[in-house]
């Protein structure tokens, strides 16, 4: 395996198979020129990206090296919490989106993240990897990132799992539900992040709720005589649970059958009930 462009000391690109490949590892460009082989030992990754290759290749020739270093160290851990690959796309994501975030940092910026209480809820497991990430940065970069952005890097992990959309789909998710989660807090007249279990329990089951209807999936599994209950017995909470499906339909077009008003109706009653007794 031979090297045909040396990026910076810890990247090169080779040809590897029927394709151009980047290499990282600990000093492997360093001190090397075209055609020169590469050192084995030192290879720790190896992938390739086809046509995002060169916007990649562009942010290592440009970027501080520690700052290519954490985010790889970032994706490495997340990688292993995870226990999945991560799509390639996820080195030029997490690199670029850590330089801006450190530059505007640099020019007393203020980050700021207005869904990361939902993240929070929705993406726990990518959350406190961000956690760790902002953490990592202090430590090895000198700069305190605040709580927003772990928030951020939770977002670009979770969309960097195989299968599970773009950024502008999970954004547009995670936004869907803080808007419903606004529209709960307006009719009870509280703020619901502050609520622990409840809100969490709302968040997760509004987040399946919208996979279903994607997915076409028909909800019933509930029996009638328990939604009429729920109907009478908790006409408010199945009244703004209503009201959710009716935004959801005419936002994103997508239907929730009664059974499924039914059980969000159930996660605002144990809101309201709370609210009560609080």
């Amino acid at each position: 395996m031979k090297i045909l462009r040396v990026l910076n000391n810890n990247a090169v690109v080779v040809h590897h198979g029927d394709r151009e490949k980047i290499i990282f590892g600990p000093g492997i460009g360093f001190q090397k020129g075209k055609n020169d082989p590469v050192n084995q030992k030192k290879i720790e990754k190896i992938f390739s990206m086809e046509e995002e290759t060169p916007k990649f290749e562009q942010l290592l020739k440009t970027l501080p090296i520690e700052v290519i270093e954490v985010g790889e160290e970032i994706i490495s851990y997340a990688e292993g919490v995870m226990h999945l690959p991560l799509s390639d796309h996820i080195h030029i994501s997490i690199i670029d989106h850590l330089a801006f975030a450190l530059e505007r940092i640099k020019q007393g910026f203020t980050i700021e993240n207005k869904l990361l209480h939902e993240i929070k809820a929705l993406y726990q497991e990518e959350y406190s990897i961000g956690v760790w990430a902002i953490q990592k940065i202090k430590k090895d970069l000198g700069v305190e990132l605040p709580e927003d952005e772990a928030g951020h890097i939770a977002l670009h992990l979770h969309t960097a799992k195989l299968q599970t959309g773009s950024m502008e789909e999970t954004m547009h998710r995670t936004s869907l539900i803080q808007e419903l989660i606004q529209i709960v807090e307006d009719r009870a007249g509280l703020e619901l992040a502050d609520r622990g279990m409840s809100y969490h329990r709302l968040v997760v089951h509004l987040n399946f709720a919208l996979s279903r209807a994607e997915d076409g999936k028909v909800f019933d599994d509930m029996d009638p005589e328990m939604l009429e209950l729920i109907q009478t017995k908790y006409e408010k909470a199945y009244a703004v649970a209503y009201e959710l499906a009716d935004y959801v339909k005419q936002e994103a077009g997508l239907p929730f059958p009664l059974p499924e008003i039914g059980y969000i109706a159930l996660h605002i009653q144990r809101i309201l009930s709370n609210q009560s007794i609080s």
